[in-house]
């Protein structure tokens, strides 16, 4: 059975969350940022270099199924 302190923090913890309070809420518009940002990088560095990743990743795998 939950203590009296216990119903107390659980309140104050919803009443902190519902006032918008919580410190663990995070920065969404700086993780969206970071991860358009990451794409855009992907995106540069695959754009150019296409081809060589291309054959890059052809070869490696030739060689592990060719045991060569």
């Amino acid at each position: 059975m939950p203590t009296f302190t216990g119903v107390l923090a659980a309140l104050a913890a919803l009443a902190d969350r519902l006032r918008g309070d919580d410190p663990e809420q995070g920065d969404v518009p700086g993780w969206v940022m970071i991860t358009v940002m990451t794409a855009a990088l992907v995106l540069a560095i695959l754009i150019p270099f296409r081809e060589a990743i291309v054959a890059a990743v052809t070869n490696a795998l030739a060689s592990v199924t060719t045991g060569g």
